[in-house]
């Protein structure tokens, strides 16, 4: 079944990995087998061929670089211009996937319309097919100002999530606390302008409520899972869900094994101890099935290979290819074909012809 995954890291893992994503996953492991200096070395599950074989065929692909003077929080760039160049560097990399036929930018309904053509058309294969992807940027921090949202919103970027890690710009992410700052505040006026979709992935939850009363635009959790099973400031307690769900937003659950299991110990635990593999997310598509008495707010937002690999991934999907296995499991446990549907494919594109149409 056509899959759509709304949370993926490429051209980080491009650059900053210096892994070739045209290549197979062999390949990329092959290459990493002797290296040291990342805790995934070895571990990838995310290449441009698995996406094909798996279905994936349209992604939601991230711009990511923190600027922060601080490094002994988390690393980053000094300044808000290193990490705008960062992000140039990634986006040349997209273009240069573009150019190569590998993958297709979707920036409007008329390109998701052909892509979704294209995809659905079974005289050609997979193999022959772009990935499609709509740019996000994860972590606002790299928008030297607001005039840099307009030239972002030019090459193609369609979502943001203003916070990522620790302290912001634009506003506090996972582990911080406190509201939007007046960029912050102000990047959302701009956005409504703009009609982009507002990622509400890692904001605290003063920041959470606070852009839930401020935006009027679209509203998606690009990669989350639920509070109430895994107990985290990082997961959404079941009133933020309600909230979305009141939105007609979209949940995107995610994969980080740290995500799945409440015993999770980093750096320590490991998939399988910990009993943690696909059956664990359709838990929280479960919760948040219950909440909505339906099946239209839970998708994919894999996050897989965002910094992490097999060794914190559900132990048994061995490449990103395996979120097929998701249809079987669903299916055993009660959800109708149309359910299904659902939440590998139709909910995320409703959502985007949703919100684009508006415009």
């Amino acid at each position: 079944m056509f899959i759509i995954d709304a949370h993926l890291d490429l051209a980080m893992n491009a650059l900053e990995w210096n892994r070739d994503l045209k290549a197979e996953l062999n390949t990329l492991r092959d290459r990493e087998s002797r290296m040291h200096d990342k805790p995934d070395r070895g571990n990838g599950v995310v290449s441009l061929p698995e996406l094909r074989k798996g279905g994936v065929g349209l992604v939601v692909a991230t711009q990511i670089a923190r600027a922060t003077e601080d490094h002994k929080i988390l690393p980053g760039w000094y300044s808000p211009e290193q990490a705008w160049a960062q992000t140039q560097g990634q986006l040349a990399w997209y273009q240069a996937m573009q150019e190569a036929g590998e993958m297709q930018q979707i920036v409007d309904l008329n390109s998701l319309e052909h892509h979704i053509a294209l995809w659905q058309d079974e005289t050609r294969t997979n193999a022959s097919k772009p990935v499609g992807f709509i740019l996000s940027l994860e972590g606002a921090d790299s928008l030297v100002n607001l005039s840099y949202l307009e030239k972002a919103y030019q090459y193609g970027l369609r979502a943001i999530g203003p916070a990522h890690y620790g302290p912001g710009r634009y506003a506090p992410g996972t582990g911080m606390d406190g509201p939007l700052t007046t960029l912050g505040i102000d990047l959302l006026k701009e956005m409504d302008q703009l009609n982009m979709i507002l990622d509400v992935t890692h904001l605290t939850d003063v920041g959470f409520w606070q852009a839930m009363e401020l935006y009027k635009g679209p509203i998606w959790a690009s990669h989350h899972n639920c509070r109430a099973l895994v107990n985290h400031q990082r997961q959404l307690a079941d009133d933020q869900l309600k909230a979305l769900i009141e939105r007609d937003a979209v949940i995107g659950g995610a994969l980080d094994a740290w995500m799945l299991s409440p015993q999770w110990i980093r750096g320590e635990s490991k998939p399988p101890q910990q009993g943690v593999n696909l059956e664990s997310l359709v838990d929280h598509f479960d919760h948040i099935c219950q909440l909505a008495g339906n099946s239209n707010h839970v998708a994919i937002g894999s996050d897989l290979d965002g910094m992490f690999g097999t060794e914190q991934c559900p132990y048994d999907l061995e490449t990103i290819a395996d979120l097929q296995k998701l249809e079987g499991i669903l299916h055993q446990r009660g959800y109708s074909a149309a359910d299904i549907a659902n939440i590998l494919h139709g909910n995320w594109l409703r959502f985007i012809r949703r919100a684009w149409s508006n415009k």
